[in-house]
Formats: C-alpha cells, structure tokens, sequence
C-alpha cells in the first residue's frame, strides 16, 4: 500500500476523503487476501456451514479481536455478536478485507480494532488515519447508515517503542471521528495504564502483548457503553 506523507493524510482528512483507488480495490487484486488466505479460507468454510444472523454486531480487527474467547456471549442485553479476527493483521488490510469480512454480515453496528501492527511494520500515525478514513469510505459505499465505533490502540508492554505513535493515531482518529456522522471512539488507551502512566500488568498476558481475562474483562465494561442496542 502506498505511504502517504504526513501533510498529505491531512488534507485528506479534513476534505473528508480517502483514496478513490483504495475505495474501489477488487478484492482479488488484495496482497492482504495472499498473505492471510489460509484464515481467510477458514472463515469462509465456517461461514459456508452456517452464516451468523444478520443485524449483529461485528468485532473486526487483529488478534485482540480473534483471542477475544466469548466475545460472541459478552454482550447479552446488545444482541448476537460477530467476531471477525485476523491474527497479525494491519489496518490497512482491514480496507481490502470489507468486500468479505463486513458487507456478507449485514451488521447494524461495527467494532473495529486494529493499527498496532502497522505502527510496529513502520508505518506512522498518519498511515492509520488514513487507512481508518478509506475503511470508513469503503463500508459507507454499501452500508451507508450502519455506525462505526473505533477502539483506541493499546498501550502494550513490548511495544513502548511505539508508545508516543500510538498515542498521535489515536487522537488523529479521534478528532476525525468526532467530525464525522455515525462514528464512535472507543477510549481504552488511558483506562489501561496505571497511575505511573505504564501499562497495568495484570492486562497483559506473559507476552505482554495479549489481554488476560482481566483485560478483556475491562474492554468489555468500557466497550459495552458504546454498543447499539
């Protein structure tokens, strides 16, 4: 995918507007389909045998989003769940995963995580915007109504070398979000540092990149204020 510079993300962003080409990508011409088409291919099988009910919610992202174990059950008084993770993935592949990802659900509502592994390949708080604004576009074509809520990237112990770029992505996409209709940012960013401003330990697993039940426990209480009833 193409980087953009900093000044060119930004006029992008207050025009409102992402890259026409990306918006219109076929999705047999994505590098993401080839470099995840195993997990893809197993998403489609199980969604061959039984394909979950439209007007659920839909979790999409990276493997926050695919370890999250019972994220289909956490939110009874909402309504049916989708998740949708894809283990590695970057937001910018998020874009080139909608044609298959998102519009065969028909979701009414869609939670989207994603962005650490971009920042950690060497991308930049720009990139994000940039990629986040062109998925919003892409869904917008085909589910022009349907509410998109963002949750802020994570303050990861083995990636404080990417703390200060989190941080920027983060407000970048919050102050786009809050000029936008049917957008939502979900802040978990700060609710999981402790009063030292690091990462609170009990969160992380021994990797110290994964959330323990602990931590999706608070994604949960903080995510839930945002879902679509």
């Amino acid at each position: 995918m193409r980087r953009w510079s900093r000044r060119a993300w930004l006029a992008a962003a207050l025009a409102g507007m992402a890259s026409p080409a990306m918006a219109q990508m076929a999705p047999w011409a994505s590098p993401a389909h080839e470099r995840w088409k195993a997990e893809l291919a197993a998403i489609a099988a199980n969604d061959q045998r039984r394909l979950p009910p439209a007007g659920s919610i839909l979790f999409v992202g990276s493997s926050t989003i695919r370890m999250w174990q019972g994220l289909e059950q956490a939110f009874p008084e909402q309504g049916p769940v989708i998740r949708r993770g894809v283990g590695g993935s970057r937001l910018q592949e998020w874009v080139e995963f909608v044609p298959d990802l998102v519009l065969p659900y028909r979701p009414r509502q869609i939670v989207l995580y994603a962005g650490e592994n971009d920042l950690v390949e060497g991308f930049g708080p720009m990139d994000l915007l940039g990629a986040f604004i062109a998925f919003v576009r892409r869904v917008r074509i085909h589910l022009p109504e349907v509410p998109i809520a963002y949750v802020s990237i994570k303050p990861s112990p083995s990636r404080m070398a990417q703390l200060e770029a989190m941080r920027e992505a983060n407000l970048l996409i919050q102050t786009f979000v809050l000029n936008e209709p049917n957008l939502d940012y979900i802040e978990l960013h700060a609710a999981m540092l402790d009063n030292d401003g690091q990462p609170r330990p009990e969160l992380y697993q021994r990797d110290k990149l994964h959330l323990t039940r602990e931590g999706y426990g608070l994604w949960r209480q903080v995510i839930s204020a945002h879902l679509r009833r």
